[in-house]
């Protein structure tokens, strides 16, 4: 079982009418909620844990869970409005408008941290930028890495964050803490602007004991790197419609390949062998190339791989 904890919201995607018109369509979405949509696709048992609201975009939410398979009964509920992400698309890549002041996901309280019997925790996204469940999501970590297997992909956003040295000090001892992380070239740039990809890398496993770092370069594809390992695997080819979800599935698609693998345990993620992590970085590549092809974040289902 894998637990997600991080934002669920709705995108507000560009679309044009029949007339011609520009209009937004409403679709779920958040990166963590994606990568809970896309585990439960591929057949993995998911949980998923956020601040959900009682409107009708947080049916929308809770619906779209169901729908693939994903196990919401731990998401703290409330009457406060749902986020919206307006997205703007650029040649087929995403930037975003976020509209979140005093929503139910932004708003989650310490006191609604779940008990759960997940094997492994997965946390990301714009939740880790902004106060208070940037900390209700910290206290989960903290109470959570030395039992389970621990991923994150901080998702970064930096029109989002409103205290740098914050923001920047909270990503820091979050990924002090956990097992595997997952950054952008861009977002390792952004964590450390000086120096070569491969050496800030290299450094960073080092500095935090990481067992798997994964550092993703769009079509180029992704290098895994484990205190003794550097494995590449290019991007599998794909017609980009746009990129919404993507990361998010690649995440799913190498958290998959492990569980599958009987490797997210503590001992399982300490000794991963070459052919384990380049399956897992293939599966996360095969995966995200899938949802790259289609409008909007609609990660793959196990049968269409």
């Amino acid at each position: 079982m894998i637990l997600c904890a991080g934002e669920a919201l709705i995108d507000m995607l560009p679309r044009e009418t029949s007339a011609g018109e520009a209009a937004f369509a409403p679709h779920a979405g958040g990166a963590v909620f994606n990568t809970s949509i896309a585990l439960g696709r591929l057949g993995v048992p998911t949980q998923f844990y956020s601040g959900i609201s009682k409107d009708l975009f947080g049916e929308v939410l809770t619906g779209a869970l169901a729908a693939s398979n994903v196990d919401a009964s731990l998401a703290h509920r409330s009457d406060q409005p749902t986020t919206l992400a307006f997205v703007k698309l650029v040649d087929g890549h995403a930037s975003y408008a976020f509209y979140d002041e005093n929503t139910a996901g932004r708003m989650l309280p310490l006191d609604s941290l779940p008990d759960t019997s997940a094997d492994a925790l997965f946390l990301g996204g714009i939740s880790l930028a902004v106060e208070p469940c940037a900390g209700t999501y910290a206290a989960l970590l903290k109470r959570e890495a030395s039992s389970k297997v621990t991923m994150i992909d901080p998702n970064i956003r930096p029109t989002f964050i409103k205290d740098e040295a914050v923001y920047r000090a909270r990503i820091a001892e979050m990924i002090g803490l956990a097992d595997i992380i997952k950054l952008s070239d861009e977002d390792l740039d952004w964590i450390d602007p000086e120096g070569d990809t491969a050496d800030k890398a290299r450094k960073m496993v080092a500095d935090n004991d990481l067992k798997l770092l994964c550092i993703t370069e769009g079509s180029k594809g992704v290098t895994g790197y484990t205190p003794t390992q550097e494995i590449f695997v290019a991007a599998n080819k794909a017609t980009v419609v746009d990129t919404v979800g993507a990361g998010d599935t690649f995440n799913a698609g190498l958290l998959a390949s492990l569980h599958n693998a009987g490797l997210l345990t503590k001992s399982g993620v300490a000794r991963l062998s070459d052919d384990a992590v380049r399956d897992a970085l293939s599966l996360g590549a095969k995966t995200a190339a899938i949802t790259v092809s289609r409008a909007g974040a609609n990660p793959p289902w196990a049968s269409e791989l």
